[in-house]
């Protein structure tokens, strides 16, 4: 799993910086202020605070996917479990409050 983490480390590092740019700093507060709330915790009737500006379709290291793409506003938690599941390929099913799967 090392390796595998270097490998990701070492093919992130052109793009990580465009994180800490002034201009992604102010397209994600915009993306906050017309989205505050996690869109899928919403799914499931539930009120949680933004504070992912998430890629819709994972820019990968490209340039105009990661300017020009289309974002969601995710919390923490989604981003970092549901998102990241589906983005491996994996079954995610999402639950609504009345306790049935979310198509």
């Amino acid at each position: 799993m090392t390796s595998q983490r270097s490998w990701m480390t070492s093919q992130a590092k052109p793009w990580r910086n465009w994180y800490k740019t002034a201009r992604w700093q102010r397209k994600r507060e915009a993306l906050f202020a017309e989205h505050p709330l996690c869109v899928m915790c919403l799914q499931s009737e539930i009120v949680t605070v933004a504070d992912t500006a998430d890629h819709v379709i994972p820019h990968r290291g490209d340039y105009d996917l990661f300017w020009h793409g289309e974002l969601q506003a995710l919390c923490a938690s989604c981003h970092s479990s549901l998102k990241q599941r589906e983005e491996l390929g994996q079954d995610v099913v999402r639950f609504g409050p009345d306790g049935w799967p979310i198509s």
